[in-house]
Formats: structure tokens, C-alpha cells, sequence
């Protein structure tokens, strides 16, 4: 896995950790504020991703 990913995973598991079963738009603040900049991850995904966590899973596969 590259630092890039793996620094991903990591911070999206920290985060779904954190705020499972919170509302999207504080769960999109998070992910926005302490993701690690990656090529190629868009707000779209973001927003995938912080609905996951806001029902409860952690899509990090950690």
C-alpha cells in the first residue's frame, strides 16, 4: 500500500471512529478538514465516504 493510501485509510478509520452515527455535514467537516490531500479523491467520494460513517460503518477497512 502507498503512504498516501495508507495515511487515507488511517485518517478515514480515525474519523469513523469518532463520529459513527453523526449527521453527514459534520462528518463531511471532518473528512474535509484532516483527510490528506490525494490526487483523485473528490468531494463526491468524501461525501460517499461521511455517509457511510454516519450510519455507522467505517469504510476504511481497517
Amino acid at each position: 500500500m502507498h503512504d498516501t493510501e495508507e495515511a487515507l485509510f488511517r485518517a478515514v478509520h480515525g474519523i469513523a471512529g469518532r463520529l459513527a452515527g453523526h449527521p453527514v455535514p459534520v462528518v463531511m467537516d471532518a473528512l474535509l478538514r484532516d483527510l490528506p490531500k490525494a490526487p483523485g479523491l473528490e468531494v463526491t467520494e468524501i461525501r460517499r465516504i461521511a455517509e457511510e460513517i454516519s450510519v455507522g460503518r467505517d469504510p476504511s477497512g481497517l
